[in-house]
Order: C-alpha cells, then sequence, then structure tokens
C-alpha cells in the first residue's frame, strides 16, 4: 500500500512537472553560415523562459554567453534547448565562440 501511493505521488509530481514545462515560453534561435538569427531576441523581462538553438550548419557552432553564463555546443543538424531563469530588464550578448567574426546577438529583456 505504501509503495503504491509513493508511486502514485511521484507519478503525479512527473506529470504536474512536465506541464509546467511545455508552459514555458519558447524562442528559436538560427545558427547558419557562421550568423545566428535572429540577431537580437525580445523577451519578457522577469519571467522563465526556453530557447531551442538549431544549427543547420555546415559544422558546428557554439552559443556562448559569458554575461548568463550559459554555454552550448551543436553538431551540424542539432537542435537543443537551454532554460533561463527570469532575467532582470536589460541586454545580454551572446556569440558563436566557433565563428567570432560574424556570429554575435543579444538577448533583450523587457
Amino acid at each position: 500500500m505504501k509503495h503504491a501511493l509513493l508511486s502514485l505521488v511521484f507519478a503525479l509530481f512527473s506529470m504536474s512537472t512536465a506541464v509546467m514545462a511545455d508552459e514555458l515560453p519558447t524562442y528559436k534561435l538560427l545558427m547558419k553560415d557562421g550568423r545566428i538569427q535572429p540577431e537580437t531576441l525580445e523577451v519578457p523581462a522577469n519571467t522563465r523562459f526556453r530557447l531551442e538553438v538549431k544549427n543547420d550548419g555546415p559544422g558546428a557552432a557554439e552559443f556562448e554567453s559569458l554575461e548568463l553564463k550559459k554555454e552550448l555546443v551543436l553538431a551540424q543538424g542539432v537542435t537543443r534547448t537551454l532554460v533561463f531563469f527570469p532575467m532582470k530588464p536589460g541586454s545580454y550578448k551572446f556569440f558563436d565562440d566557433f565563428h567570432p567574426e560574424t556570429g554575435h546577438g543579444q538577448i533583450v529583456a523587457k
């Protein structure tokens, strides 16, 4: 009986966590040919959100932000996500470490 109750509680918790994750606003970023699209991404301030990053290649790409302490390396054709905690209003720079001359952008929290 105790085991069944624990299993039920765990299942309900897992479902609620999945629903909460699905409710996060999601923004998309494309890395292609050493460039990032869009270069400026506007998000609501003080709100958690998910960033979906896709590398259309050619070659590897790396989303990196020193200010936000985020880093994500992607092989060609790979899509991955990052979750950001609520950000204060402002502008936060990011770049593609494999293409530092052309691959840069910013997240603007308003």
